[in-house]
């Protein structure tokens, strides 16, 4: 089915996920994650009531009970699940993805994540047989549970001073409007009312056209620094005063000043296999070790608690903590910044100036290449660079990533599209240039 992806369930609303899927869903899903109560929170999408009364019908059907915390943002829904103790939990959301779309994310007991790999495979070939429906005797109840005032609570211990900044908000109409005015405080808040219709721009930080208006804000009102959240804030991306994008990587780096520098937390920190070089060497200084991984929370989040590490983080904008169930949530790397920021700005530093101080190195951005030949230019790629010099470092896990001296470069196929993503860095702005040409050339032999 469409719907069923690498990490969660997610598609457009009536043609790929609809009303009997979502039954269908709820029906089977004690086949492969069973508990006798399962969470549910939803966002504020148009099809999001309908979903969250179909799903947790086949819940009930089954004699399972459901707790809603109603309007969540999808970190909300990790946080509880851990915290509570509930062995399984449902997100209805589809996150970034435009206003006719909608989707499912499943977690475990500890709020672990359920990818396709781990349970979502079954799922989908239960969903997609002619297996029997048949409703149980004693159907289960659904309960309200408010937990907001529980969690606001919690997320409050990592806010710091940061009364010095002029901030600017931009929450996408989304799932952080419900928490960030009490989190954040005074700002320039804009798109900070829940609408399913997404009207100002869609809700995806990494998007040009979405990062338009707050730059535009933090410019206009002479701002610190800028926040754009996506749609179920579980991702944040972050404008300096310069109204210049950062890419999300290189907050990872600016993290271990707070987590490492001054609460002295022990452990590896995680970045993902397109992270830059400098995350690493900017963190040498508290002698920090840095582990590369998969793309992606299902392999994310699993990784960090195997790695027992302190906290990691995403080029799209994730940033997982262990001190948050070794879960994502952009409310708390904004707190952990700001009052990072604050501190700064009394030692007279900008964002900007903190950033270029992170890295010295020229980034490509990620470029796709739309090719079904996808393994074939991957491989391409890796025998030009490998036959001229043999790299430092060679990973292959999730696509390629080949590391030298003073460059590196990550080709790693979409899990959903045709797509090759590429992305590449280099200390010297003429070696990007050759290399992004170079692979280019490569590519497009085989397109």
């Amino acid at each position: 089915m469409k719907a069923f992806k690498a990490y969660d369930i997610r598609g457009e609303w009536g043609t790929d996920l609809n009303a009997d899927i979502a039954y269908r869903i709820g029906y089977f899903l004690p086949d492969v994650l069973d508990t006798d109560t399962y969470l549910v929170g939803r966002d504020m999408r148009l099809s999001s009531p309908t979903l969250f009364e179909a799903l947790t019908h086949g819940l009930t059907d089954r004699g399972k009970d459901v707790d809603s915390i109603g309007l969540a943002t999808t970190p909300l829904v990790y946080w509880t699940t851990a915290k509570y103790g509930y062995g399984a939990s449902i997100q209805i959301t589809a996150s970034h993805n435009p206003k006719n779309h909608n989707g499912l994310k499943i977690s475990a007991k500890n709020a672990l994540p359920v990818g396709y790999d781990i349970g979502l495979n079954r799922l989908e070939a239960l969903v997609e047989s002619d297996k029997a429906m048949t409703p149980c005797e004693k159907k289960g109840k659904i309960r309200e549970k408010n937990v907001y005032a529980d969690y606001i609570a919690f997320q409050q211990q990592f806010v710091g001073p940061h009364d010095n900044l002029n901030i600017a908000v931009d929450c996408s109409n989304g799932m952080s409007s419900i928490f960030v005015h009490e989190l954040i405080g005074e700002a320039h808040y804009i798109n900070d009312n829940l609408d399913g219709n997404f009207p100002n721009h869609e809700p995806n930080p990494l998007e040009a056209n979405a990062q338009e208006q707050i730059k535009e804000l933090v410019l206009k009102e002479k701002c610190d620094v800028g926040l754009l959240f996506d749609g179920d804030a579980d991702r944040i991306t972050f404008i300096d005063e310069k109204g210049r994008f950062i890419s999300p990587d290189l907050i990872i780096a600016f993290l271990g000043d707070y987590f490492i520098g001054e609460q002295h937390q022990k452990g590896i920190v995680l970045q993902d296999i397109r992270s830059s070089r400098a995350i690493q060497e900017y963190l040498n200084k508290y002698k920090a070790k840095v582990e590369t991984w998969r793309v992606g929370r299902a392999y994310a989040a699993m990784k960090l608690r195997e790695l027992d590490g302190c906290y990691g983080g995403e080029l799209a904008g994730h940033y997982y903590f262990r001190d948050f169930y070794y879960s994502d949530s952009a409310l708390l790397a904004a707190s952990i910044v700001l009052r990072l920021l604050g501190e700064r700005k009394h030692e007279g530093k900008t964002l900007s100036q903190i950033i270029d101080e992170i890295t010295p190195y020229y980034n490509s951005g990620e470029i796709n290449f739309k090719i079904e030949k996808k393994q074939e230019a991957m491989d391409a790629v890796r025998d030009h660079f490998t036959s001229i010099e043999k790299p430092e470092r060679f990973l292959d896990f999730d696509g390629y990533r080949l590391d030298y001296p003073d460059w590196w470069l990550n080709i790693r196929p979409s899990n959903t599209e045709p797509y090759l993503r590429f992305l590449c860095e280099a200390k010297s702005e003429a070696t990007l240039k050759e290399i992004i040409a170079t692979v280019k050339e490569i590519v497009n032999r085989l397109a």
